[in-house]
């Protein structure tokens, strides 16, 4: 008699199987409609193939195409092969190396072969129309367990020597496992090395869901002094509706995409001589300004005391705060004076002091707080900059605004006792909350939880990580409102951290605002205060940011506002337009009075045509056209066309004024 498994399922019940029974026999033993609904299974917590066998007693989840998120990530590991099985079958000799899902599609890492360019844009429809053909055959995809021998012994003989470099890497005794695309060892297979898992046919895929979006190049294992490869990249979904759906947010991104407004509304630019380093021209400078005031009445009436910290600080500092150990890679190092600067080995040799432009302001926070003997009844002190960073970030990492190198925080740190800390946090919350929905934006919070490599001891993790979620609980906002969720291990290696994601117009979300609880640095830095008792205790510190960044929150908001920004962020927020010469000086008269009132203006008296001045400024996203002629000078009034509207108003000068001086205020001085 064979063993019997006992399966427990998540309803409860508990089935008895033979040995031997995969995810796909208990979909059978169940319902007709499940066995064709299921796709892949939870085995004791784990994503496994539904044609795997069970190994024992197991608990038991199976998967469907409703399991989106699920099914989204098995779907786009499968395209992510059969677009490397397309490739080496349209060009014998091509190498594969990996190809992983990312969050809206795939991508495969391959070498062409040595008989033709790179591939390009121009192969794309082949290796659509491939894949197709591979989706169609509805192939099975085929697990085993291999030695590290055998494959490397395979890629070697087929002339693979990425994967077999790989292979030789792969630890002795480690299971392997592959997958065939087809039956194994038959004429028409693949295979590849993964760990799976995948769906049970290529046939599960729906072959108009996806599309290849690009190429791009990219070097073996991330390398820049290895082999160069070719990067195919390709978005999938379950079906054609997602994929339609996806391509129409694409095609709004772009037209909202901050780089390509930068330009057009004269902003800012980004030029090589300084790589990721962002040239801020007047018109742009004027919303950083307008922010800058805004965070600086924000958190003046919140009880923060503004700071200013070194670019520039010392090795031997890093050292301490355990910056140079765990971050010294993405941190720009120089060396302090050297003795003689004709040899430069003093400084290969390391006999010269470093030095490191500093990476983020916590550090030299301390170093204020340290200042001088701190009280119990002086906290909590909350310290607060407009601190300039530079991390050195790849250069293929580098994204307009949104991946710079150097940058601008509004970063503050608040040093607190205990008892204060949930107190501290819970005002945070609230005023992030005041803030995003000044700029119109809703959110979620996330907690960070612990990575494994980090400081401290559980207990002191065990204690913050409570902390934050008691703080957001007494906020309001750990609710299903607010998208509130846990993320084991996301946090930084000294501190938990809450984490503010907004959601953009046209439903993207971005990371901003954080609010971290941290014991670690000021234990490292040695940072006191004289408690009641009369003894010296260590401070906690709040580390907190609600823009995150000006740049990345001004690439935000462009996007968000599709360069239509909100008057008072506007950088100019009306232009007096003329339509004959004979209204020149009504027009000046007209941009003084606005002028006086707080407005930011400009006159167009060019002689052109007043259609031609419409579309130029509109093409700026002037958010408010004046547009005057010898009929409104007579009468002292004005035309107003408003960025989007198709109908203008006629306004009288004042009525106007007082229109766009209502809205030019910003929303926390309303």
């Amino acid at each position: 008699m064979s063993e019997m498994l006992k399966i427990s399922l998540p309803d409860g019940s508990v089935r008895e199987m033979p040995a031997g029974t995969t995810p796909a026999d208990v979909a059978a033993a169940i319902g007709p409609g499940l066995a064709k609904a299921a796709i892949a299974a939870r085995v004791n917590g784990e994503m496994r193939d539904i044609n795997r066998p069970l190994e024992g007693d197991t608990e038991l989840a199976l998967i469907t195409s409703r399991d989106e998120e699920e099914a989204l990530e098995l779907a786009r590991h499968d395209y992510a092969h059969v677009l490397a099985e397309a490739v080496q079958a349209l060009w014998p000799g091509t190498q594969i190396t990996f190809g992983p899902a990312t969050e809206d599609g795939f991508y495969y890492d391959v070498k062409a072969p040595d008989s033709r360019d790179p591939f390009s844009m121009d192969d794309l429809p082949a290796i659509e129309e491939k894949m197709r053909e591979i989706i169609k055959a509805d192939k099975p995809l085929h697990r085993e367990v291999w030695s590290r021998q055998q494959l490397i012994d395979k890629w070697e003989r087929e002339g693979e020597t990425f994967k077999a470099e790989w292979a030789k890497e792969l630890p002795e005794g480690e299971e392997l496992s592959v997958y065939w695309s087809g039956t194994p060892n038959e004429e028409g297979s693949w295979l590849d090395m993964c760990r799976g898992p995948h769906l049970p046919s290529t046939g599960k895929l729906d072959p108009q869901a996806f599309k290849l979006m690009r190429v791009a190049g990219a070097y073996w294992r991330g390398d820049q002094r290895n082999a160069q490869l070719t990067r195919i990249y390709g978005t999938g979904w379950l079906n054609k509706k997602q994929l339609n759906a996806h391509l129409v947010r694409l095609e709004e991104a772009a037209k909202r995409d901050h780089r390509k407004l930068g330009s057009e509304m004269d902003l800012f630019h980004l030029q090589q001589e300084a790589h990721g380093s962002v040239f801020w021209h007047p018109q742009g400078f004027v919303i950083w300004r307008e922010l800058e005031a805004y965070m600086r009445r924000a958190i003046d009436g919140a009880g923060y005391r503004e700071v200013k910290t070194p670019q520039v600080m010392d090795a031997h500092q890093w050292e301490q705060s355990g910056h140079w150990g765990k971050y010294r890679e993405n941190m720009f190092v120089i060396p302090d004076e050297v003795p003689n600067t004709e040899d430069e080995g003093d400084i290969i040799s390391g006999e010269a002091d470093w030095m490191a432009l500093k990476p983020m302001n916590c550090p030299a926070h301390v170093l204020i707080f340290k200042q001088g003997i701190k009280s119990y009844r002086d906290l909590p002190l909350r310290i607060y900059e407009n601190g300039c960073c530079h991390r050195n970030e790849p250069h293929g990492a580098l994204h307009g605004l949104m991946r710079v190198r150097q940058f601008t925080q509004d970063d503050a740190h608040i040093f607190c006792r205990e008892d204060q800390i949930v107190e501290e946090v819970r005002k945070f919350c609230e005023l992030a909350d005041r803030v995003y929905r000044d700029f119109g934006f809703s959110y979620s919070i996330k907690l960070a939880l612990r990575p494994e490599r980090r400081f401290g001891t559980d207990e002191m993790w065990d204690q913050a990580e409570a902390e934050l979620r008691d703080a957001v609980v007494r906020a309001g906002l750990a609710t299903e409102e607010y998208g509130w969720e846990e993320l084991p291990g996301e946090g930084a290696f000294y501190a938990p951290k809450l984490e503010w994601h907004l959601t953009d117009a046209i439903g993207r979300t971005w990371q901003v605002g954080t609010i971290q609880s941290d014991r670690v640095l000021p234990e490292r830095l040695d940072a006191t205060y004289v408690a009641e008792d009369g003894e010296r205790h260590r401070p906690i510190m709040l580390h907190r940011a609600i823009f995150g960044s000006y740049e990345r929150f001004i690439g935000i908001l462009i996007e968000h506002f599709a360069g239509k920004l909100p008057l008072w962020l506007a950088p100019v927020q009306a232009v007096v337009a003329t339509i004959v010469s004979d209204a020149d000086d009504y027009a000046k008269e007209a941009v003084a009075k606005l002028q006086a009132a707080g407005i930011r203006v400009e006159s167009d008296l060019r002689n052109e045509k007043i259609n031609y001045k419409v579309r130029e400024h509109s093409v700026k996203k002037v958010p408010h056209l004046l547009v005057v002629g010898k009929r409104e000078a007579e009468e002292g009034t004005v035309a107003m066309r408003t960025l989007g509207e198709k109908e203008q108003k006629f306004l009288s000068l004042d009525e106007a004024i007082a229109l766009l001086k209502e809205g030019a205020t910003a929303p926390d001085l309303r």
